[in-house]
């Protein structure tokens, strides 16, 4: 299942990385010995946008890095692609139905054991810094200091313990700054540390550095081969979902087209409340950082104007757009990365720490002609994952187990050598590290709730296998779906009820059963949460119906 994989410039550092034996689990490492962990998560982040995945939209040389000195996860996948589910899962070990955070209007209990909880009981310092989105205050942590809700991209403002305090400058150089400050007040100490360094990009409304933004502008992105998708070999959930890069995607906000102009041309603007978001965001830049941003994106608002391009041409211009912002984002990620191992290497840190790299889900870059996430179709369900532990995990290697963020939690207990929680329902990766992993996972179990709601992707649930994906879809509609990835890993024709596929949708069917067994979720506990939502619904006035 795993195999290794070099480039000229990194084989004397893999010669360098040995692969020992890991500790066993019941030996509990000396507290010298015990490893630091930084989990690094960004927001959005598209496994197709990291050159170790993909090479063909951006190059990503520190995060490459990471997977170039330790392994690189193909098929690391999420359990419920949205923002804060995703964020409570990894801090849990538990599915949403379990921790009780199952979209982002649900407020995440905090008086529930998650790992840092115990690392920190266990002796280590703590920190979380950056984006949260959990609404309550962090519990578990020594340092705190996060973005409230989404944040800003330029000179955001953070929740502490001490209330609010604004930063100057770019949020993810900010919490970059943050994170090396914190590092500087633990490391002399003898206790180890957990650092959750996690960044507001790529999240929407993809604003770059303000050096970062000519590098893309000036760029022409290959469309994706499905940027026109007519969901005909689909059911009625792809069809009926409101985020299209066509129509869904604010030319305001989002494409950094002046309202003035929008409306002048008579575009229907989508929600004017982006508009607002556009000016407001604007309204934030120095006078200085107004005529940095006017020089590169006046000229494109021009062109928009002249342009006027309506119909495909419209959609093909949206998506140049919105690639060179979002990937603008990432470049300032990645170089943060790489300040920030730098900084490891240059304490003496890197070789006791293991560094995690991944996102809060996968994302759409023109995928099917969406931008967004939420549904279990590849491009969202899978999420970038990249871990080095030196000594621990052979440099250069490629993994293709089925893992999820539910591993997180018993992964760094494991290694801590802490005892995992019974109830924690994923499992420890040190298996995997070690490639003693035989005894694997066949099957992932994947269930969202959001609907309706934002962007109004139906509510399902489903089952992933090395080969096959069955999907329900319910609450206003009762449709299955099923894919053939090998044959099919663009996933445009359902092949359920297809008598070619009537075996394999029959096993389907009973392993999805038996995944909802085992991580206890069932029809009851489906309707009784529905049946929740609705009534918070009419309370808050949250939908429309």
């Amino acid at each position: 299942m795993r195999k290794t994989w070099m480039f000229p410039a990194f084989a004397a550092l893999a010669v360098s990385c040995a692969n020992p034996e890991p500790p066993v689990a019941d030996e509990k490492p000396a507290e010298s010995q015990k490893p630091n962990i930084i989990f690094i998560m960004t927001d959005d982040h598209a496994y197709q946008a990291i050159s170790a995945y993909n090479d063909k939209l951006i190059e990503t040389p520190n995060i490459d890095k990471l997977a170039h000195q330790g392994m690189l996860f193909q098929r690391g996948f999420v359990t419920n692609s949205i923002c804060a589910p995703s964020r409570a899962v990894a801090l849990t070990g538990k599915f949403s139905h379990v921790n009780g955070l199952k979209d982002n209007l649900d407020t995440f209990d905090s008086t529930q054991v998650t790992f840092p909880k115990l690392l920190q009981k266990e002796g280590y310092k703590t920190a979380v810094i950056g984006k949260w989105h959990l609404k309550t205050q962090p519990t578990g942590f020594d340092y705190w200091k996060v973005l409230p809700d989404q944040g800003q991209y330029y000179h955001p403002e953070f929740r502490t313990k001490n209330g609010m305090v604004k930063e100057q400058g770019y949020v993810t150089d900010v919490v970059t700054d943050i994170s090396m400050q914190w590092l500087d007040s633990v490391r002399q100490g003898n206790q180890p540390f957990l650092l959750m360094y996690q960044h507001k990009a790529p999240h929407r409304e993809w604003w770059p550095n303000l050096p970062d933004i000519e590098e893309f502008t000036s760029r022409e992105f290959p469309e994706p081969a499905t940027l026109f998708d007519d969901y005909k070999g689909r059911g009625r959930a792809a069809k009926e979902t409101e985020m299209t890069i066509h129509t869904h995607m604010a030319l305001s906000s989002d494409n950094k087209i002046h309202p003035d102009i929008v409306n002048k041309l008579g575009y229907k603007s989508f929600m004017n409340w982006y508009q607002r978001i556009h000016l407001e965001q604007y309204n934030r830049l120095s006078a200085e950082e107004k005529a940095q941003w006017d020089k590169y994106y006046g000229p494109i608002n021009e062109d928009f104007e002249k342009l006027a391009p309506q119909g495909k041409e419209l959609t093909k211009w949206k998506y140049q757009r919105y690639m060179q912002d979002y990937l603008g984002t990432i470049r300032s990620v990645d170089d943060n990365v790489g300040r920030l191992m730098a900084y490891l290497d240059s304490t003496g840190l890197a070789e006791n720490t293991i560094v995690v790299y991944t996102s809060d889900q996968g994302f759409y870059l023109g995928e099917h002609g969406w931008f967004d996430k939420r549904f279990m179709y590849e491009e969202s369900f899978r999420t970038p994952l990249i871990v080095r532990w030196p000594g621990k995990i052979k440099a250069g290697t490629v993994d293709d187990h089925l893992v999820q963020n539910l591993d997180f939690a018993p992964t760094f207990l494991d290694a801590a050598g802490i005892q995992v929680p019974e109830d924690m329902q994923g499992r420890s990766l040190l298996p995997v590290f070690a490639e003693k992993a035989d005894d694997w996972r066949d099957a992932l179990y994947y269930h969202y709730y959001e609907y309706p709601g934002f962007h109004m992707v139906k509510r399902h649930y489903g089952v992933r296998t090395d080969r096959y994906k069955l999907i329900h879809f319910y609450y206003d509609i009762d449709e299955w779906e099923l894919y053939d990835l090998e044959k099919d890993p663009q996933e445009m024709q359902n092949q359920y009820d297809n008598p070619e596929y009537a075996d394999v949708q029959e096993k389907l069917h009973l392993r999805l059963k038996e995944l909802r067994e085992q991580y206890h979720d069932n029809d009851s506990v489906t309707t009784a949460m529905l049946h929740a939502d609705i009534e918070r619904a009419k309370r808050k006035s949250i939908y429309s119906k």
